[in-house]
């Protein structure tokens, strides 16, 4: 693997972790948390790259982020008010909310679990990330 690092304020930087997210590969991205490794949470063959890359267990689900509750709602077979009022108040921020998920997001993302957690975090490189690929990331919580 060649490992790239870039600037993080660099919008060519951003424009090549978009590129590489879209062809399945891993980017290593900031929440307000922790640095992740990312893949397109949509994509089975590029969360199987996270499990791997970071000898995780398949039965340790990953954390769906977002760029906004609309696109949470994707992610979910229901969104109650209640979901909408904590997305209100808490995202973008260090909360995650777990609801069933949409058959949309694969087994693998929650490792064989009815649920799914998503979140909407507030550092501004994974927001910028998430709106120029406009599909959301499966990262680990650590």
């Amino acid at each position: 693997m060649d490992t790239k690092i870039a600037a993080v304020v660099d919008p060519e930087a951003l424009d090549r972790a978009v590129e590489l997210l879209g062809q399945g590969q891993l980017v290593a991205i900031p929440t307000e948390t922790v640095y992740g490794l990312a893949a397109n949470a949509l994509s089975p063959e590029a969360v199987n790259r996270v499990f791997n890359a970071k000898g995780r267990p398949a039965n340790n689900p990953l954390i769906v982020h977002v760029e906004s509750a609309e696109m949470a709602r994707s992610c979910v077979s229901a969104w109650p008010s209640a979901a909408d009022r904590l997305a209100e108040v808490f995202w973008p921020g260090p909360l995650s909310i777990v609801l069933p998920k949409a058959d949309l997001v694969p087994d693998i993302v929650t490792a064989g679990g009815e649920t799914v957690a998503v979140r909407c975090p507030a550092h501004p490189v994974m927001l910028a990330v998430l709106s120029r690929c406009g599909f959301p990331l499966a990262a680990p919580s650590a």
